[in-house]
């Protein structure tokens, strides 16, 4: 006599499942809806880089046309994006390593020796808008000679950036162990020593984190660029601020400019995605 198996019955998902399956369904979809609404502007402003002046202000055409590179030519051609570019790129890498060299240990000293009144006096800094010190700024500069130069742009992008990298990185070395750099000083380092040599190789999550910030912050910035920069000097956004003006708008070439300027922030960003998520998560725990 040979038994024959019957398929098991399908036991239907318990209520915990299936709320789990539900919660799965409604995130992703959350986080569709947020994707295609941030991503859209920019698929925008990559095909109008494409189309003619008269192609960006016609609604009925879509994403379906003729694409020409008429736009990327004649900027190149013009030079003065390329320049702004390499301005942009100067200033930039400059005052975010500057910042990042005072920045770092001054956080380090602040998150490790409980100075908290320093702490609160750079909450303050990253408080004050910066547009209230232009004409303050701009005094000083002009009697220094400074306005026009690389100079002025570094300090005046130091201004934030230094804050900014030391708000991030207080936290983060808040975090760290103390255990490892109090046994690094029983094994004879200094106090200095033991940030050099431990906390700060730690740390490099967090610094690459703050860094990217800053640049990015610098990359963007244009109201000191507008105040202090002069033709050579001319950072990307005021030279996107050029394609405007009273009786028309280049479209085209703004589009394109705009594409061209966001691809370097954009390769930051791929580049240190690893570092940018490791070091936004490690300093929000303690211990």
């Amino acid at each position: 006599m040979s038994a024959t198996a019957t398929p098991a019955a399908r036991q239907p998902l318990a209520p915990a499942a299936r709320g789990r399956r539900v919660r799965g369904w409604l995130r992703g979809a959350a986080i569709t809806l947020v994707t295609l609404v941030f991503a859209l502007p920019l698929v925008w402003m990559f095909a109008a880089a494409f189309k003619t002046n008269v192609q960006v202000t016609d609604p009925s055409v879509g994403l379906w046309f003729t694409p020409t590179l008429d736009n990327f030519r004649s900027i190149v051609e013009a030079g003065q994006i390329v320049r702004s570019m390499g301005n942009s790129l100067l200033v930039g890498v400059v005052s975010t390593a500057l910042s990042a060299v005072i920045a770092v240990p001054a956080a380090w000293a602040v998150g490790r020796f409980g100075m908290h009144r320093t702490g609160s006096l750079i909450l303050v800094a990253r408080i004050v808008p910066a547009i209230s010190l232009l004409v303050p700024w701009y005094y000083l500069f002009a009697q220094m000679g400074l306005v026009g130069s690389y100079t002025v742009l570094v300090l005046s992008h130091m201004f934030v950036s230094v804050p900014l990298i030391m708000w991030i990185m207080i936290s983060f070395f808040a975090g760290l162990p103390v255990e490892l750099e109090e046994a690094a000083r029983t094994d004879g380092l200094s106090a200095f020593g033991a940030f050099w040599r431990i906390s700060l190789p730690l740390a490099a999550p967090g610094t690459a984190t703050a860094s990217l910030l800053a640049f990015v912050f610098s990359w963007n910035n244009f109201m000191f660029a507008l105040v202090f920069a002069d033709d050579r000097t001319q950072t990307v956004p005021v030279t996107l601020f050029n394609f405007i003006s009273y009786a028309s708008t280049d479209w085209g070439g703004l589009m394109a400019a705009a594409t061209l300027i966001t691809v370097p922030v954009v390769i930051a960003a791929v580049v240190g995605q690893k570092y940018l998520v490791a070091g936004l998560t490690s300093g929000a725990t303690k211990g």
